[in-house]
């Protein structure tokens, strides 16, 4: 539980640091991201920022190298997510937005 807490937290703070909020997550024409489109504009988002990280100075005490890997750990698990909910929710099922 602290570990994923811990990997909350480094994600909201690496899209806050590179400014991601700010971003206008683009609709990706796929059909997962059409479903899904809180999901692909988180996704959109963490690419973003690992982008960012990606083009940052090195010399950051180990602490960019964390953060990206973190952002990459993010990346994989909504990408997993969206995988699970396509494949064991069918659109009928799915809970309407409040």
């Amino acid at each position: 539980m602290k570990q994923t807490l811990a990997l909350v937290a480094s994600i909201v703070l690496v899209i806050a640091l590179t400014g991601s909020s700010n971003f206008i997550a683009a609709q990706s024409s796929t059909p997962d991201a059409q479903k899904q489109p809180d999901m692909s504009s988180a996704l959109d988002r963490l690419r973003e920022a690992q982008k960012s990280l990606e083009a940052a100075t090195h010399d950051k005490g180990g602490h960019r190298a964390k953060a990206l890997k973190l952002v990459k750990e993010a990346i994989a698990e909504v990408e997993q997510g969206i995988h699970f909910d396509d494949i064991h929710t069918t659109r009928q099922e799915k809970p309407k937005a409040k």
